[in-house]
């Protein structure tokens, strides 16, 4: 959900995480001085705090989990620059009899100091963060945050909420109590639906009182649930699945179809976070009882949660005011920067990975069969793999794509804008595949070309994953049959090398070889200095 792109320089970067059953979010996020913001990065975490149910006690090695992947949203926030992180805490930290142990930890271990809220204010935040992301009227409408230790039920319009409150229903918990057998069994659905009809009475009474039509869910569950019933419809959600709408007879297809399966078929199911096959059937179930109880006819979905509520009540309580500023300066170059500065491109980022990328084209420009205009393609796809963010944080390397094909860029043929507009694209997430429709009309020669720029930026870009410029010298080392990268950096190493071996699938590829990654201290580097190999130290282009 990302907001606002010309209204002057941002005034104060800030983090919102949210400490779920689940799963952690972060989101990073520039304030604007007219009270908008924009996401420039997110870190989504599976955690399962919950792992054997909702007993009261948070383990070790779920408290372990926790801790380790908030050291890794710290380290993102810190090399994000972010001023102020916030972070609530949820059903499971909140109810846990060690719940405060959790919390202290976190203050000690990582820095971060959690409040546990209480469930009606979580209610309340994300009925704030659906009606910014959502265009509602004065209809009223049931919204419905599906958690894995509880669930938040708002009712409301664009200008009033009626009803909120957060009810010990969540995925994880009804799993637990409930559901034993797998595929579920008659009996279990028959218990989760009286289970719920006891819990939500007082919901109901205001829901038949206002004969509300149209649900709106929002988190991991429902937008599940929207890609899966896209996926079978026919409705567009590769871009995003806010303001997704479905028709009840579409959930109930899904229901019939889904709610029969065993774990290994849902496993097969790409629409379904893996982490959530074990749980998701007590949410089917109660999506399908809201439906029935409530005749409701249409369901949208919602991307903004309770992060982005938090960020909204931030602007609501205190408007910072701090000023940064940005600037910049042949038909060719002149219109890539022209470009760039329009979209508010990540200079210190796009730039370090150029220069890794530019190293790496060096050193395999023999073996990869590629000229001196290749090199050209790739330093501009590098510098513009990032400038997606201009419309959203979410897919920004497909909008990368768009923007590059639609920007009459000058000086560069159809083929040439193909192939930056393509290479950007694939910096991140799926590697180029026939079945993409851009990629599949270019001619083989050049698709070839797209696949072996691609997967030098996609390490080259694994390497600043911090957007920190934390590798200050890249050493190549070309074996036969492998390839040692040794990076020296600044600060800890670890998220460049988890980012770079997890983009390093299609370089093996390309190369036929196998990438391996070590690490230095550069002050341990600078200690010994006795190193062979390519080194050099990264010049940003």
């Amino acid at each position: 959900m990302d907001h606002s792109i010309d209204n002057g320089t941002p005034t104060k970067r800030i983090a919102a995480i949210d400490l779920g059953t689940n799963s952690f979010h972060a989101v990073i996020v520039d304030i604007y001085p007219d009270g908008s913001f924009r996401t420039i990065d997110k870190l989504k975490e599976m955690v399962i705090l919950a792992e054997k149910g909702m007993d009261n006690h948070l383990s070790e090695d779920a408290m372990t989990r926790g801790l380790d992947a908030l050291k890794r949203i710290k380290f993102l926030c810190d090399s994000q620059q972010v001023e102020e992180i916030l972070a609530f805490a949820t059903s499971a930290i909140r109810e846990a009899d060690n719940g405060g142990d959790f919390i202290q930890r976190m203050i000690d271990e990582v820095g971060i100091k959690a409040r546990a809220i209480p469930g009606k204010m979580e209610a309340e935040l994300i009925g704030y963060a659906i009606r910014h992301s959502i265009s509602l009227d004065d209809e009223m409408v049931l919204m419905v945050d599906i958690g894995g230790g509880s669930v938040e039920f708002i009712i409301g319009n664009n200008q009033e909420f009626l009803y909120y409150n957060s009810l010990k229903l969540g995925v994880a918990r009804m799993s637990a109590k409930f559901v034993k057998d797998d595929p579920i069994t008659k009996s279990e659905i028959k218990s989760l639906k009286k289970h719920y009809k006891s819990t939500l009475k007082e919901i109901a009474e205001i829901m038949q009182k206002h004969k509300i039509k149209t649900m709106i869910g929002s988190s991991g569950t429902m937008e599940n649930i929207g890609a899966m019933i896209a996926d079978r419809t026919s409705l567009t959600a590769s871009m995003t699945l806010n303001e997704l709408v479905f028709q009840a007879s579409d959930f109930k297809e899904l229901y019939k179809d889904f709610i029969g399966l065993n774990r290994d078929e849902r496993k097969n199911i790409s629409e379904l976070d893996e982490k959530r096959i074990d749980i998701i059937n007590a949410g089917m179930v109660l999506v399908k009882y809201l439906i029935k109880k409530f005749n409701i006819e249409k369901i949208k979905i919602s991307e903004a949660a309770l992060r982005d509520g938090m960020i909204l009540n931030f602007l609501k309580k205190e408007r910072p005011q701090l000023d940064l500023v940005a600037n910049f300066p042949a038909p060719r170059k002149r219109s890539i920067f022209e470009l760039l500065r329009k979209c508010n491109w990540p200079e210190s980022h796009s730039r370090h990975v150029a220069g890794m990328a530019l190293q790496l084209f060096d050193e395999f420009r023999k073996e990869l069969k590629l000229d001196e205009l290749d090199r050209e393609l790739l330093e501009y796809a590098s510098y513009l793999h990032d400038i997606g963010y201009y419309i959203s944080y979410r897919k920004h390397h497909k909008h990368a794509l768009y923007i590059i094909r639609h920007s009459d860029l000058r000086g560069f043929n159809e083929d040439e804008i193909n192939i930056v507009a393509n290479v950007a694209r694939y910096h991140r997430r799926s590697t180029p595949k026939k079945r993409h429709e851009f990629y599949k009309k270019m001619a083989k020669p050049l698709r070839k070309k797209v696949k072996k720029l691609s997967a030098l930026l996609r390490v080259a870009d694994g390497l600043d994953r911090s957007h920190y410029q934390n590798v200050e010298d890249l050493e190549i080392d070309n074996q036969n049959e492998k390839v040692i990268l040794h990076i020296s950096t600044i600060g800890d190493p670890e998220l460049e090398i988890w980012g770079a071996e997890r983009k390093s699938k299609l370089f093996e590829k390309v190369t036929g070889k196998k990438l391996e990654i070590y690490a230095v201290n550069i002050n341990e580097r600078e200690r010994t200095q006795s190193s062979t190999g390519n080194k050099n130290k990264i010049e940003s282009v």
